[in-house]
């Protein structure tokens, strides 16, 4: 393995939160190399912005192509690593709203709930065990 793709392995982690590497599919395609090497082990590694103002980006540029499912993907990342709270991606919601449209607005919004409901329920699951 190149020290490309293990940085870009390792960012990854830090990006998405501890073990997401391990869910990549043993056969890698051709995509999925240039996604771990290039993106991850050359652009998201770079030191000049933090992970979460890259993040703050990709949200944006997401909520301009009206995913949901991509959005949740970044939330679920900024919340299993602290980088932004309930009331800031709401906030962010409402900032972009305005400038991506009603529509992919409302998409960002259910991209936003779904990642916050589910680490709620997740928070609540492990409380519950610790408990036990």
């Amino acid at each position: 393995m190149s020290e490309t793709t293990e940085l870009g392995l390792k960012t990854m982690d830090a990006v998405y939160g501890p073990g997401f590497a391990e869910s990549l599919p043993d056969q890698w395609t051709p995509m999925l190399e240039k996604t771990v090497d290039h993106l991850f082990g050359e652009v998201w590694s770079r030191p000049v912005l933090s992970i979460r103002d890259r993040r703050l980006l990709v949200l944006g540029a997401t909520a301009a192509l009206g995913r949901a499912d991509l959005v949740e993907i970044q939330v679920r990342g900024a919340l299993a690593n602290d980088e932004l709270s309930a009331g800031e991606l709401r906030e962010a919601v409402l900032q972009l709203q305005y400038y991506v449209g009603w529509g992919n607005g409302t998409q960002l919004n259910n991209g936003v709930e779904a990642a916050l409901s589910a680490h709620t329920t997740e928070s609540n699951h492990e409380t519950t065990e610790n408990h036990k």
